[in-house]
């Protein structure tokens, strides 16, 4: 997620300092300069020269940054506020620090100083314009399926005036029967990627607008969407507030949207054989409360309708982001929590991927693969010294409860029950509690 670019500031101070223990009467001005802006906010026990192969795991330098300096003793302030004012004065001087623990209790703290600020490029909105616009007719296209094919069981004799027959490709004038399915699956996914957007521009961090993903030829019309940082975040207060802000806010929208799905989806006998939907403990739930008993049960289930089928999407998205590992938001959440002992979730989330892997090989084989390689990568904070107040703190583990919520370990099921009664359109098994109705 963190992307880190090119400084086109110029050198102008000496040239590379060399490879050794630094003496206090060096001489260099930006030794000098960079040692003095330390000095005022932490009490210097040790000072060394630093070399790329010293900085901490995990950070990425642009190709014409130079490691400056390590400082290790002891903060005179507290961390949030000691790398906001060494961060004014390094500013300056096309410096930039990194805040670490040390393993030294008599000097608890480490600061890395690197020359080569990162300077965030400008983005390109007409490219972000364009792939909205595409996704958005993906999206229609898709539900427009949706809505055609409950007319074509109810009039199959209407199909040359709804579809192109032989292709099986939906007329454009066709296309507004996807709007339950396309606004809602979009308000969810636009809400999601802004909560991030937003979030990022509270803290004053470069990112970019959404990059929508269109896929008309899937049963979902889109891969979802990605926001880029253009830099990295400034402490785990920043990145759990981004990170948590894109699931949080998409499921605030993914909610009513499914709520409103199920009290106007009827309940109907489970056909012989189909694809059905996965429950997350949430959409168990909401399918309690709106239907009056948990379902499917041996003989009825739901048949969901297009703001279902996007209520319920926008609840699986939301477990996939929150897997708490890597770049994923629940690795951001996570991390922003517990700090590099983040890692540590790693193996146990891979194993229980394997096993998933191994039950539904279509399904999750896929994301074994990507967690294999960039679950274990993480892009730790310039400032990793500043832990999460217990407001942040409470949201963090609130975050992670959603996704214990909304995760979905088998997303669909292949059934074949040969000899079931088919289903009897707008048979009820059990009334909803409540009475809903589109105008």
């Amino acid at each position: 997620m963190l992307n880190e670019l090119s400084s086109n500031i110029p050198n102008q101070y000496a040239p590379a300092l060399p490879s050794n223990n630094v003496p206090e009467q060096r001489l260099d001005p930006l030794w000098q300069d960079v040692r003095a802006a330390v000095s005022q906010v932490l009490n210097i026990v040790e000072a060394l020269e630093a070399k790329a192969d010293d900085l901490p795991e995990g950070t990425a330098i642009q190709p014409n940054a130079h490691p400056v300096g390590t400082f290790t003793g002891t903060l005179s302030q507290a961390s949030e506020t000691a790398y906001d004012a060494l961060d004014a004065q390094l500013r300056p001087l096309d410096c930039f620090a990194l805040f670490r623990n040390s393993d030294a209790p008599e000097m608890p703290h480490r600061v890395y100083v690197i020359r080569g600020r990162i300077q965030p490029a400008q983005g390109r909105p007409w490219i972000n314009l364009l792939l909205f616009i595409l996704t958005l007719l993906s999206v229609f296209y898709v539900g427009a399926q949706y809505g055609i094919a409950g007319i074509l069981e109810d009039a199959p004799d209407r199909a040359a005036e709804l579809t192109y027959e032989d292709l099986g490709i939906v007329r454009l004038e066709q296309l507004w029967r996807g709007a339950p399915y396309a606004l809602s699956i979009m308000l969810i996914l636009g809400a999601h990627e802004l909560g991030h957007y937003f979030a990022a521009r509270r803290h004053r961090q470069s990112v970019s607008l959404p990059y929508f993903i269109p896929m008309p030829f899937t049963f979902l019309g889109t891969m979802g969407a990605v926001i880029r940082s253009r830099e990295p975040m400034k402490n785990r207060r920043t990145l759990m507030d981004i990170g948590a802000a894109g699931p949080l806010a998409g499921l605030v929208f993914a909610i009513p949207i499914l709520f409103i799905g199920l009290y106007t989806s009827q309940v109907d006998l489970i056909p012989a054989q189909g694809l059905r939907e996965g429950n997350s403990a949430l959409y168990a739930v909401a399918k309690l409360i709106t239907k009056g008993e948990f379902l499917p049960n041996d003989t009825y289930d739901v048949f969901m309708n297009q703001m279902t089928l996007a209520g319920w999407l926008g609840l699986l998205v939301t477990g996939l982001n929150l897997i708490p590992v890597g770049q994923l938001d629940g690795g951001h959440v996570l991390y922003s929590l517990v700090g590099r002992y983040a890692r540590r979730a790693y193996y146990p989330v891979i194993g229980g991927m394997v096993v998933l892997a191994v039950m539904a090989p279509q399904i999750w084989g896929f994301w074994v693969v990507i967690l294999f390689f960039l679950g274990r990568l993480y892009a730790p904070p310039l400032d990793d010294i500043t832990t999460l107040d217990p407001r942040r703190r409470a949201v963090a583990i609130a975050t992670l409860v959603v996704f214990a919520l909304t995760f979905v370990p088998l997303p669909f099921t292949i059934y074949n029950n040969e000899g079931a009664p088919p289903p009897q359109n707008n048979v009820e098994a059990v009334p909803p509690p409540l009475a809903f109705t589109l105008e």
